[in-house]
């Protein structure tokens, strides 16, 4: 799969192991960076242009780390199309591909260890969209607000 992977400081040493393993698990990966550790840089810098490739289709899923994984997950959403949610555990990253179409798996760098995010991340990849009517109907709503026309 065409994954992309962005992180600040605050998961970088989480994004560096996932990294390794997507590749030589066979993945093709863009790193989006950040590609060394500054303890100033800043989460938006990395999770945006992340973003914007996975809703242009340069990559059909992202992965988005920052010290918690809450600010990625916020920057992510903002972005047009995206699907970001902060996942912890294995049901999640299953059900949030199956039902909601999340497209960007995000994660803390500092709240999950390497075995843990691994397991998240082939869940992640591994799961499919299950199309059901009533996901599709709901997605429907969804991109009703990103577009401003409001929900019920």
């Amino acid at each position: 799969m065409k994954l992309g992977i962005a992180t600040d400081h605050g998961g970088f040493a989480l994004k560096e192991d996932v990294l390794n393993r997507l590749r030589t698990a066979g993945h093709e990966v863009t790193d989006f960076g950040a590609t060394t550790l500054d303890s100033g840089d800043d989460y938006p810098d990395y999770v945006v242009p992340l973003a914007r490739a996975v809703v242009s289709g340069k990559v059909e899923r992202g992965i988005a780390i920052c010290g918690s994984g809450v600010g990625a997950a916020v920057c992510a959403n903002k972005v047009v199309g995206i699907r970001a949610a902060l996942i912890h555990d294995h049901f999640s990253a299953r059900q949030g591909v199956e039902d909601d179409h999340m497209n960007i798996l995000c994660m803390g760098g500092r709240t999950v260890g390497p075995e843990v995010a691994w397991d998240l991340v082939q869940t992640f990849v591994a799961s499919r969209f299950s199309g059901a009517e009533r996901h599709a109907r709901r997605l429907a709503k969804v991109a009703a607000l990103e577009a401003g026309r409001g929900a019920k």
